[in-house]
């Protein structure tokens, strides 16, 4: 049982501490995963935005349960920006690859923004939806305008 119990912890560190480039079989696969990611992102932060802007009724249950898939889908696509993912069908400009430390620091404040998105969702308070859901868009505007092609 101790060995077998061994076995199973030293597989799980193994795989745990191989790169997260390694999870995808090609540069292409990695793109389409980033790329899925953020289009679902996306789509569910459209919805919390269609509410803010009172393009559609503010129902507060549904803008939590879409801040909760914007805050999950959020942490997904970092890792597949990996090297070699910069070219094909990407609008990632090289500027990534070139300034990592921006990226990351950009990423991360997008990730802070939406934790306070889904807070501001679950409150049911729509004047703070709409405070927290600018300061996020904002992040994702920098990010866009920094990092990704027209």
């Amino acid at each position: 049982m101790k060995i077998v119990l061994s076995f199973a912890l030293a597989a799980a560190a193994i795989t745990l501490s191989t790169p997260a480039a390694a999870q995808f079989a090609k540069p292409e696969d990695a793109v389409k995963y980033r790329k899925s990611a953020l289009t679902v992102m996306g789509a569910h932060f459209g919805r919390i935005g269609a509410m803010a802007t009172g393009k559609v009724p503010f129902d507060a249950k549904l803008a939590a349960e879409n801040a909760d898939v914007v805050v999950a889908m959020s942490k997904l696509p970092w890792s597949a920006f990996g090297e070699g993912t910069d070219k094909g069908d990407t609008r990632a400009k090289p500027d990534i690859w070139k300034e990592p430390a921006k990226f990351k620091d950009a990423a991360d404040k997008m990730q802070a923004e939406v934790i306070k998105v889904a807070a501001a969702a679950k409150s049911g308070n729509l004047e703070t939806l709409k405070t927290a859901f600018g300061a996020a868009g904002g992040t994702c505007k920098g990010c866009h305008d920094s990092f990704r092609k027209d």
